[in-house]
């Protein structure tokens, strides 16, 4: 399905990780454990029964998390053409980042803590432009580092004119 400029004509998507989703998902627990606790905290200690609604409103936000991470993970793709690397992301805003290869300046591939527990990392091309975001998370690091070694090699020979 042709879905115009964020789906380019005979374009083959790779798809990231699954395991990228799991990652977020644990990121996004750990993230509203603090908040929870506080607002539990309050619930208990304060005499109004309105206050349940703050723990309520965390675990809505987790649960929220829950349907939508899946779904932004299924959403992110990357393709190689043959003059440029185009990475894709988004459900509601859409994005495609169209990196051309003699623009590549560095390429870095990055994992945190939790990435390499979860078996991925991440992928990041660097350019002139500051504002570049060309990220291709949840890889699997054989395959980062293939894609690395790759567009490295792609950009030193658009750099040297070949």
């Amino acid at each position: 399905m042709n879905d115009g400029p964020f789906d380019p004509q005979g374009v083959v998507w790779q798809p990231v990780s699954p395991r990228l989703t799991t990652v977020r998902l644990i990121s996004t627990a750990i993230g509203l454990a603090v908040p929870l606790l506080i607002t539990l905290a309050i619930a208990v200690l304060a005499p109004v029964t309105w206050t349940w609604v703050l723990p309520a409103a965390v675990v809505a936000v987790g649960l929220w998390a829950a349907v939508l991470v899946p779904r932004q993970v299924r959403a992110l793709g990357y393709a190689e053409r043959d003059e440029d690397l185009l990475i894709r992301r988004g459900i509601l805003f859409r994005a495609l980042v169209v990196v051309p290869y003699g623009r590549m300046q560095l390429v870095d591939v990055q994992a945190g803590p939790l990435d390499r527990w979860g078996g991925i990392a991440k992928l990041q091309l660097h350019t002139a432009a500051a504002s570049t975001n060309a990220v291709i998370p949840g890889l699997a690091p054989e395959e980062a580092a293939r894609l690395r070694d790759r567009l490295a090699a792609r950009g030193e020979a658009r750099l040297a004119g070949l």
